[in-house]
């Protein structure tokens, strides 16, 4: 069975997911358009997303961790415009 991460800590693995797919490197052919690296990134941000996906739903998540949720999402859609387009 696997086991349960907390709520903070699975804010602070996303965040580190965002951060690991603003940091991988462009490559030199192809640019952003390449496909690999489009997959890299799209797959980093989804992981972090699916990450705290349900925190905001759980009845223990304090405000302050839904606010935190909150931010994560719009840290994950600033990365996915900035990288992508």
């Amino acid at each position: 069975m696997a086991k349960l991460i907390p709520a903070a800590e699975r804010i602070i693995r996303a965040r580190k997911l965002i951060q690991k797919a603003r940091e991988l490197p462009v490559p030199i052919e192809g640019g952003r358009s390449d496909f690999s690296y489009l997959a890299n990134v799209k797959d980093l941000l989804r992981q972090a997303r699916d990450l705290i996906k349900f925190i905001s739903m759980t009845p223990s998540a304090s405000a302050e961790i839904k606010e935190d949720v909150k931010r994560v999402y719009q840290e994950a859609e600033q990365a996915d415009r900035d990288l992508l387009q």
